[in-house]
């Protein structure tokens, strides 16, 4: 069972119901609820507030959520007590991501380089901070949620961070990173039985426009990933390795991603996440020969034995936004969405987002994220040609994707 909407749970239930599994999506947000169904039974919150009964009634063997925010439901408890397989660390594990300050002391104590950092309760306090250290950060919420007051801004000068202070919302206080650049990447292991099984080195395109201008947006624009079992840029082995000791106290078993900026010839840790992503995880999937395999394995913390396809080394994501985005409060009535031409029968999928069919079973752009459309290729160059060949079949008023995709920030380190 999928928890989540959308092309997330479009992608996942789809892949692993090829690989095998009857699938179920318990809608977890009030939008993107047709694209799962076309794969699978799907239950809203609101018929079913607790998905617990469900899970038992349906013997459920695997919970792949979209976000952390499952653990702080009231049916949480009661999740964990079913003994399901979760997709996810749980308990004292689920700090490295929901708690930003604890992983930068995580990093401290295993010597990882992480940037300066400071958390303030409010605007004075943060004002202060800036006076005190006047270089450009990052704000952000110390606690992470899709539904922290702060999503991410990224200031790259002193006067860029003094205005947001004026306008952030301090409900939670704020946590103040130091920006350290934009030579940006990441890395996705998964972690079982103790031991760290490198996946994908990946890039999220996280600004809304061409040439990375525009705002970061609440989800990438458009992602890149490399089959790296063997880690050949060194982020899990600077990053995440060093982690072992806490990762085996804690008995950490799920995904693990570290965002990182390379400065000075050195990775920075900016953040931990605890899933396999939005962008990145249905390429993964599709990169693995075994994933629902490896995935139940994952959920029940036993040793993996992941297995890639041998006609694919990269994964190229480009989203098609809607209307109004990255703007969210610019609205838009249901819009008429047309596929121009067949998708290509080999090395593309494509997942529809915020997306629903009418009466006479045409779809409609109902958002503001209308699909995700994945190239695959044995290079970057290949994979980059099918998403883009693909996407430009998709017609909808008023919609864009960025056309600058694996031409910044890749190679890794690169800006």
């Amino acid at each position: 069972m999928v928890f989540g909407v959308g092309s997330f749970a479009h992608s996942v239930a789809s892949i692993l119901a090829a690989n095998g599994a009857k699938v179920s999506t318990y809608l977890t947000r009030n939008y993107g609820h047709y694209p799962p169904s076309l794969i699978g039974p799907t239950y809203s919150r609101e018929a079913h507030p607790d998905p617990v009964p469900l899970i038992k009634q349906h013997g459920v063997e695997l919970v792949v959520p979209q976000s952390i925010d499952w653990a702080q439901q009231p049916w949480a408890a009661d999740l964990l007590k079913s003994r399901v397989g979760i997709l996810s660390p749980t308990g004292e594990s689920m700090r490295i991501e929901r708690e930003r300050d604890f992983a930068r002391q995580l990093c401290t104590e295993f010597k990882i380089p992480f940037p300066k950092a400071y958390v303030a309760s409010n605007r004075l306090t943060a004002e202060k901070i800036v006076a005190a250290h006047p270089q450009p950060f990052v704000i952000k919420n110390p606690l992470c949620s899709p539904t922290s007051p702060i999503h991410t801004i990224m200031c790259e000068s002193v006067a860029d961070t003094r205005a947001w202070l004026q306008h952030v919302d301090y409900a939670e206080g704020i946590f103040l990173q130091e920006y350290l650049g934009r030579a940006e990447a990441g890395h996705i292991v998964l972690i079982s039985g103790g031991e760290i099984y490198s996946l994908v080195t990946n890039q999220e395109y996280k600004r809304a426009f061409d040439g990375n201008m525009g705002i970061v947006a609440g989800a990438p624009l458009g992602g890149l990933v490399e089959r790296d079992e063997n880690d050949k840029y060194g982020l899990a082995r600077e990053l995440i390795h060093p982690l072992q000791p806490w990762l085996r106290k804690v008995k950490y078993h799920g995904p693990l991603q570290v965002t990182a900026i390379k400065r000075g010839g050195k990775w920075h840790v900016i953040e931990y996440n605890i899933r396999i992503g939005v962008t990145s995880g249905a390429m993964i999937l599709r990169l693995l020969a075994n994933p629902l395999e490896t995935l139940l394995a994952a959920a029940r913390n036993r040793k993996l034995a992941p297995r890639f396809r041998k006609n694919w080394s990269f994964g190229a994501s480009l989203t098609l936004a809607g209307h109004g985005y990255p703007y969210v409060q610019l609205q838009a009535p249901p819009l008429p969405l047309e596929v121009t031409a067949a998708f290509d029968l080999q090395d593309v999928d494509v997942w529809w987002n915020e997306v629903a069919s009418d009466a006479n079973d045409r779809l409609l752009a109902t958002g503001h994220r209308i699909a995700d459309v994945i190239g695959f290729g044995a290079s970057l160059a290949a994979a980059l040609e099918v998403a883009y060949r693909n996407i430009r079949r998709i017609r909808c008023i008023g919609s864009y994707y960025r056309t600058d995709i694996g031409k910044s920030l890749w190679p890794p380190g690169c800006e």
